[in-house]
């Protein structure tokens, strides 16, 4: 980006607080044409003490807030951008991840326990099995949410439970909990000098602790969690493994809008483990070239489930797996299965969507650092068999983010009315194969699916060559 005197005279700016998971960004926007001015991005280190635990530090995550604004704000100093025009600032999060810190020393109390931790999977088992006809879907009436390791209130529970200087601040009042949105607002507005302790609906609804009906805390869902040890405007109740959720209230007295929503636990993250864990890849955009040199799996399948199966499954005890395997397998092949996995995930989230809205979706827009990869937005097309649609700037989570700060009230410097909201010029991959080529490979995706949670019960009782046995039998008895 050069520098020029026109970019003084920008008006009104918005800023916004990307926290996600691996990484944590601030971008500030042109409030009166959506333009991305600049922005820094700074990675998130994870932690994995036990088997199936995911933590970050929080004090880690607020540095890195701080270090993308600084940074970020130098950047646009050295344009010639008057930082003072920044009017307001959103933020957008990694929801369920958990937090407790002591309000009286601002200190965390624990680490921030991830939202795809598993840690807590013997309390959801013992809360469901105290439910009548031991039903994982007793709260959804309330909450939206099946009773699962993923949200918050159970990750609060084990942390009471576990972590003796939680237990203590919840006794003697001092404890605040959160997610990760509130733990940034309330250091950056004071902290332990009058911080403001807040969240907003489509955070508090990921908690299990939230009546998307009333939009208030619900107080009996505290108590029993305390004394256990496609957009709409009315919520509807998934039937098809998806959540109900809120989507956004823009306004004290503004409607809140309802969302179905499917959540994979492991998409983009397959990308770091192939780098990470085995070393086939240096660098994501290495994964895309890769997978491209063989342009096909060559019948191998990769079912990430390293956290579990979430939406449409929820089965926690599944584990990932690996199949169709020969002497002519190689990493291109395992590259190209794993970038079909996160197709075929999305897949079956888009299957549910449709069963429950009755509404065939026409088109997948998509947002986010894996979609500069063409070689999976071409995939995605062929597996969905409809046109994937992405925008020049992909940072939409952040803009929405921005957008919905620079329209609040008070600020007003971003409107959202469609008249006045600029085109966002995109990209369309339209699907390249015929819908009938890609239901064999759904279908043996499926069943790789399907065996990592029967495998589960009986491997225990099976050889090595009886487990192949057992396996092949499953994969061709279906066809």
């Amino acid at each position: 980006m050069a520098a020029s005197s026109s970019r003084v005279m920008l008006g009104p700016l918005v800023a916004a607080i990307d926290q996600g998971t691996s990484s944590t960004r601030f971008l500030v926007f042109n409030a009166k044409t959506a333009e991305l001015l600049s922005h820094h991005q700074v990675e998130i280190n994870q932690s994995f003490p036990k088997e199936g635990w995911v933590e970050e530090d929080p004090k880690e995550i607020l540095q890195s807030v701080y270090e993308c604004m600084e940074r970020t704000c130098e950047k646009l100093t050295q344009l010639n951008v008057d930082i003072s025009n920044i009017k307001a600032i959103g933020v957008t999060n990694q929801r369920e991840t958990t937090l407790v810190w002591d309000k009286e020393t601002g200190e965390p109390l624990y680490n921030a326990i991830v939202w795809l931790d598993l840690r807590t999977q013997s309390t959801v088992e013992r809360l469901i099995n105290k439910t009548p006809g031991r039903n994982k879907n007793h709260l959804k009436h309330k909450t939206g949410l099946p009773i699962s390791t993923y949200f918050s209130a159970v990750k609060l529970r084990w942390l009471m439970d576990n972590v003796d200087e939680v237990a203590e601040a919840v006794l003697t009042h001092r404890a605040m909990f959160g997610t990760v949105d509130s733990w940034l607002i309330w250091c950056l507005t004071g902290g332990k000098s009058g911080g403001v302790h807040c969240t907003d609906v489509t955070n508090a609804s990921r908690t299990m602790l939230f009546n998307i009906h009333t939009l208030d805390w619900d107080p009996e869902l505290f108590v029993l969690i305390y004394l256990f040890n496609c957009y709409l405007l009315q919520p509807v109740m998934s039937e098809h493994g998806l959540l109900t959720t809120v989507a956004y209230k823009l306004g004290r007295d503004k409607p809140a809008c309802y969302a179905l929503e499917g959540s994979v636990a492991i998409a983009g993250a397959v990308v770091r483990w192939l780098k990470d864990n085995l070393g086939i890849i240096q660098t994501s955009t290495e994964l895309e070239k890769l997978a491209a040199s063989v342009g096909t799996s060559y019948g191998c399948y990769f079912v990430p489930a390293f956290s579990g199966l979430y939406a449409p499954y929820w089965e926690p005890s599944a584990r990932g797996i690996i199949c169709g395997l020969t002497q002519f397998t190689n990493k291109s092949h395992l590259a190209f299965a794993a970038l079909e996995a996160v197709c075929f995930q999305t897949r079956e989230i888009l299957d549910a969507m449709n069963q429950d809205s009755g509404i065939p979706l026409t088109q997948l827009q998509v947002d986010g650092g894996m979609t500069s990869n063409r070689l999976l937005m071409q995939l995605q097309a062929d597996i969905l068999c409809i046109p994937v649609v992405k925008p020049s700037m992909p940072e939409t989570t952040a803009l929405g983010a921005a957008m919905a700060a620079g329209a609040a009230e008070g600020v007003s410097v971003w409107s959202l009315r469609p008249e006045d909201l600029s085109e966002v010029t995109s990209e369309k991959f339209e699907p390249q194969i015929n819908p009938e080529g890609k239901g064999h490979v759904k279908h043996c995706y499926l069943i790789s699916i399907l065996a990592v949670p029967i495998c589960l019960d009986t491997v225990k009782s099976l050889d090595t060559s009886s487990f192949l046995g057992f396996y092949l039998f499953l994969l061709f008895s279906t066809f």
